[in-house]
C-alpha cells in the first residue's frame, strides 16, 4: 500500500524536532551548568540541630529580663551554675553587658560572647551567640520570649544556628548554667526582698 505523505508533514516534523531538541539540549546544558557550579555548601540542609526549652519562673518578667541583661545580676547567675560548682576555670574577662540592640556581651570569663540582635524590654531577647572556642565568625541564634504566667514568668528558649555535634552539651548548658540558677538567682532575690 503507498500512502502519500502531505508535503507540509516533514517540514512541520523537523520543525518540532529542532525545538523539541533544542529544549532538550538546552536543559542537558543547564543541568550541566548547575551541576559543575553547585557546591554542597550551596545546597538547602533541613537537618539542622536546634533547642527548644520552656522554663517557668517564680518572678515577674521585668526581674526576669533584668537577670538575663544587666551584668551584675547576671554575673550571680554565673556564680550558681554548673560551670562555677565543677571549678571550671571561667577565665579572666568580667561579665560585661551593653544591653542594646547591638551591644555586646561577654560571660562566663570570656567562654561565651555576642551581641544583641534585638530587645523588646520584658518581652524577648534575641543574641547573636557564640562559644569562644568554635571557628571564627561562627554565631548562633538564641531567642528568649517572655510572658506572664499567673504571677510569673514563662520563659520559651529557642537556639539554632550552633555547629554540628554540639546539640547535647549546649542543651545541658542552658540548663545547668542558665535555668537552674536563674531560678535560684531569683528565689534569692525575693527571699531577700522580704
Amino acid at each position: 500500500m503507498n500512502v502519500k505523505q502531505d508535503s507540509k508533514r516533514p517540514a512541520a516534523l523537523s520543525r518540532r524536532r529542532f525545538i523539541a531538541g533544542g529544549a532538550i539540549a538546552l536543559a542537558g546544558v543547564s543541568v550541566v551548568a548547575r551541576d559543575a557550579w553547585a557546591e554542597p555548601a550551596d545546597e538547602i540542609s533541613r537537618a539542622a540541630d536546634a533547642i527548644h526549652q520552656e522554663r517557668s519562673f517564680s518572678a515577674n518578667r521585668r526581674r526576669v529580663y533584668e537577670a538575663l541583661t544587666v551584668a551584675a545580676q547576671f554575673d550571680q547567675v554565673v556564680r550558681l551554675g554548673e560551670a562555677m560548682r565543677s571549678g571550671m576555670k571561667l577565665g579572666t574577662s568580667p561579665t560585661a553587658i551593653h544591653n542594646q540592640p547591638g551591644g555586646a556581651f561577654t560571660l562566663f570569663g570570656g567562654h561565651i560572647m555576642g551581641r544583641f540582635v534585638e530587645l523588646v524590654p520584658f518581652e524577648r531577647i534575641v543574641q547573636a551567640w557564640r562559644v569562644a572556642n568554635w571557628d571564627p565568625g561562627i554565631y548562633s541564634i538564641a531567642r528568649y520570649a517572655l510572658s506572664e504566667e499567673g504571677s510569673g514568668t514563662k520563659l520559651v528558649f529557642d537556639h539554632t544556628g550552633f555547629p554540628s555535634g554540639q546539640v547535647e552539651h549546649l542543651a545541658q548548658g542552658w540548663i545547668g548554667n542558665y535555668w537552674e540558677p536563674l531560678a535560684q538567682f531569683l528565689a534569692g532575690a525575693a527571699n531577700a526582698r522580704k
